[in-house]
């Protein structure tokens, strides 16, 4: 599991590998697939070998390595669905990704974990991979990521917050995105090969805080 992002954390998680097989030197960023955004943690694509990474590219562009993420966003979902909306750089903040009409194609499916008061905990899945992504698909529906301060808007507090969720939601430290699940065909063998990356730390203990809310303003009713 890896915290990448783009830019420094980027070269430093090259330089990393590199350290680990200085053979993945011939290969580009050191045989990175894709990025992570910075301060996702989660899972990685890395290809040890010039083979390895022609074969996983080719599945990557044809979307069939399988992706899914764990969020948790502001405000309460009652049901999953698709957000098949394109996505561009936007028109006056260069940093920051949009919804555009003129923008390339971008698809996200996701479904409903856990509802909190004012929050929900949900799983993502990609069909494409589009720069930022969930985190623009999910504000443009008016359900930002908690903690995403580019996307993210005013912090959302349900009423009679409890003390410690307060603390939780003002302290966490970064978009609450994980990349939770890979599933690709194996380059050598052709196998169906899986992994899973649990959630870290921060993101366990800001779920707790969200139920303890809930059950606490379940018992005041």
């Amino acid at each position: 599991m890896v915290h990448p992002g783009a830019g420094n954390r980027d070269r430093t998680l090259q330089n990393a590998l590199l350290h680990f097989d200085p053979a993945l030197a011939v290969l580009p960023r050191a045989g990175i697939l894709h990025r992570l955004d910075k301060d996702t943690t989660g899972l990685l694509v890395v290809a040890r070998t010039p083979a390895a990474h022609t074969e996983l590219t080719r599945q990557m562009q044809r979307r069939e390595i399988e992706r899914q993420y764990e969020a948790v966003c502001s405000g309460v979902m009652t049901a999953g669905g698709t957000v098949d909306r394109p996505i561009g750089r936007h028109r006056t903040d260069r940093v920051r990704m949009a919804v555009r009409e003129d923008g390339r194609e971008a698809i996200t499916h996701y479904r409903v974990l856990e509802r909190f008061r004012a929050h929900t905990h949900i799983r993502v899945s990609l069909e494409t991979g589009r720069t930022h992504q969930i985190r623009v698909h999910f504000a443009h529906l008016h359900h930002p990521l908690v903690g995403d301060r580019t996307y993210g808007g005013r912090l959302l507090l349900p009423r009679g917050a409890t003390p410690e969720l307060i603390a939780a939601l003002r302290a966490f430290p970064r978009q609450a995105l994980h990349a939770a699940q890979l599933k690709l065909q194996h380059p050598r063998s052709g196998r169906t090969v899986e992994w899973r990356a649990p959630l870290p730390e921060d993101f366990r203990g800001l779920l707790e805080a969200l139920r303890r809310d809930t059950a606490a303003a379940t018992r005041a009713r």
